[in-house]
């Protein structure tokens, strides 16, 4: 996925909650922000866009991106990075808050569909509960601040919920994949789900202490190994005498590859055939037994292993082409004008 694409994904994830600042704090000024100031000095005029009756200034599109800067920060390498990225991001933004003017008006056209007025009071009172500590001279105090009325509010939530609804009918239009397709997928794609060895590894620790020898540690594995081989499950056993972390999983690590495991274990656990026990493995820090309870060998995985997973990318590709689609539909049908 590119960096622009990325960037796309999180604004949109972000979108609906990004007109509030945490704790009900007032916007920040953006004349003051070094971020602003670059975006101010490529949009002189401080509107960066007009699209159908909308204006999109640069307070706009700093209030937009603001929760994604430190992350942008923290991954770039040096300030002409950062540069480039934060553009990049900018221009992201500009795109997604002119997408969403003309989704909302894609949902306007139909007369019928309306957002019920108790999903717009009940989005409110969330907002001033979980953002405001449900003090509403806060929330009336961060709206003086910021220029706007409860009306202005209240649209900006109803079009918030129009835009989720409208972007999960697109998904939810792409939500069929036929197996033929699954299938072509899987043929051309075959090294991607090659796998490695892996073993579905149990594990009882015996901790040294102080009066532990190594003969002891060794005796009490043994015996262990010997009444696993007996009859006993090997879960029953490691929550009874494990003293590791997955002791009351019955010592279930789950499936590990060969590289999941330190040095000393590796050759161990893959030796091990299904419902297989290892000898103990003495260690300085106690003694361990390892128990097989499954095995994965190494080679292309079967279609039917897999076949979820190609539904969830092809859905995922299907539903990103649509929406794609869709929104350059919306663009050649609306008035946009960029600055």
């Amino acid at each position: 996925m590119t960096f622009r694409r990325r960037l796309a994904c999180l604004l949109l994830a972000a979108a609906p909650v990004a007109s509030l600042p945490a704790q009900g704090t007032a916007p920040a000024s953006p004349a003051s922000d070094p971020v602003a100031q670059n975006l101010n000095l490529r949009f002189a005029n401080g509107i960066v866009a007009v699209a159908e009756e909308k204006i999109i200034t640069v307070a706009d599109v700093m209030q937009y991106i603001g929760p994604l800067l430190p992350q942008l920060r923290n991954e770039a390498r040096n300030e002409k990075e950062f540069q480039e990225r934060l553009e990049q991001l900018q221009d992201s933004a500009i795109q997604d808050l002119i997408d969403r003017v003309l989704i909302v008006k894609e949902f306007r056209k139909d007369e019928k569909r309306q957002i019920p007025v108790q999903y717009i009071d009940n989005a409110m009172a969330d907002e001033i509960a979980e953002r405001f500590e449900g003090d509403r001279s806060k929330f009336l105090a961060y709206l003086r601040a910021k220029g706007q009325t409860i009306r202005d509010y209240r649209k900006e939530i109803e079009e918030n919920i129009i835009f989720s609804y409208m972007q999960g009918q697109q998904r939810k239009s792409q939500s069929v994949v036929s197996p033929v397709r699954i299938e072509t997928y899987y043929n051309e794609n075959k090294d991607r789900f090659y796998r490695e060895d892996e073993v579905h590894l149990r594990l009882i620790q015996i901790t040294r202490t102080e009066a532990e020898t190594d003969t002891t540690l060794l005796d009490q594995g043994r015996g262990i190994v010997a009444r696993q081989k007996g009859g006993e499950k090997f879960e029953d056993l490691a929550r009874q005498f494990s003293k590791d972390l997955k002791r009351s999983k019955g010592g279930d690590w789950g499936w590990l590859k060969r590289s999941d495991f330190r040095k000393e274990f590796s050759d161990v656990a893959f030796a091990l055939k299904k419902g297989e026990a290892s000898d103990p493995i003495l260690l300085p820090e106690g003694a361990f037994i390892l128990y097989a309870e499954d095995r994965r060998f190494a080679g292309i995985q079967p279609i039917d292993e897999v076949r979820d997973q190609i539904e969830r990318v092809l859905i995922q590709q299907m539903s990103r082409t649509s929406q794609e689609r869709w929104l350059e539909r919306l663009r050649r049908n609306g008035f946009v004008k960029y600055y």
